[in-house]
């Protein structure tokens, strides 16, 4: 009886319903699914699968050499959060604390490079760290320097792409949080006779965490797989997770493998995806009680 006095869907309602779960169940779930079962097929020698269900792809992974890739991949991106973290953190700060007028501009600042393609501006970075490059013929010039560095090709140089490229995915839910947060807070706590470094400490870092958090996946997550930075800057020396995955299926052939290597970060994804929702439903907890 309930059902018939409610008041019936709008189609417009409707429709975007279907095409948000038509949109997701395309271009999201099938995908997903195709890679599965692609990775639990055999290369084909005349075609790129073949449909021979094995696991040889899943125990292939821990060979030494592509396990090599995994870690150093997840090494670098690590290095390029943590710097991105350093240096997001206080300048997020510091555009929460200008005039309201302000921070608009100022966050336009920061928002800009997303309006050239970050393919581009890795191009424009090369060209700054080549040897002949416009950085090393400034230092030559200024007589800091003898002979050119060797910047590029490198895996500070691979390092530097990722977080010029991903600086702002970091600085944005920095804002966020810091822009919301109550600074009677902070102001109390030095009434009490808190000092600064334990004010930050314990009270504006946990007060922090969700951007601190979301800010990290924003910049760990894609730093693993963004193949055409380690391509254009790190040359075939310092290999990405992406470059691993781009290569079996465009220069291996081997389709299965390059499924498999893709369900592990799409899996690592996951696995920092549920540990951020905790992470906010613990703190959630925290401030309730």
């Amino acid at each position: 009886m309930l059902h018939f006095f409610q008041r019936p869907r709008s189609p417009f309602k409707t429709g975007v319903l279907v095409l948000i779960w038509g949109w997701m169940l395309t271009f999201v779930l099938l995908p997903n699914v195709m890679i599965i079962f692609t990775s639990v097929m055999t290369r084909g020698d005349s075609h790129f699968i073949e449909w021979q269900l094995t696991l040889d792809n899943y125990i292939r992974v821990f060979d030494p050499l592509y396990l090599q890739v995994f870690i150093s991949s997840l090494w670098m991106a690590v290095i390029t959060t943590l710097i991105c973290l350093i240096i997001g953190y206080p300048f997020a700060f510091a555009i929460s604390r200008f005039p309201a007028h302000v921070k608009p501009f100022l966050m336009l600042l920061v928002i800009i490079p997303f309006w050239t393609n970050s393919l581009v501006r890795t191009y424009a970075l090369k060209v700054l760290l080549a040897t002949k490059g416009l950085l090393n013929q400034s230092l030559l010039s200024l007589g800091l320097i003898d002979t050119p560095l060797r910047m590029l090709y490198t895996e500070g140089a691979v390092i530097l792409g990722l977080v010029y490229v991903l600086l702002p995915f970091m600085i944005l839910p920095l804002y966020a949080v810091f822009d919301q947060l109550n600074y009677n807070y902070i102001e109390a706590a030095q009434d009490l006779g808190a000092s600064k470094i334990k004010t930050f400490w314990h009270l504006v870092i946990p007060l922090t965490m969700p951007g601190i958090i979301a800010g990290s996946l924003l910049v760990l997550l894609p730093a693993m797989g963004m193949f055409y930075i380690a391509d254009l800057l790190g040359g075939a020396k310092h290999l990405l997770i992406g470059n691993l995955i781009k290569n079996q299926f465009l220069d291996a052939r081997d389709w299965p493998f390059g499924a498999t290597a893709s369900i592990f970060l799409t899996s690592a994804m996951a696995i920092l995806l549920y540990a951020y929702w905790r992470s906010i439903k613990l703190m959630k907890q925290q401030v309730n009680v």
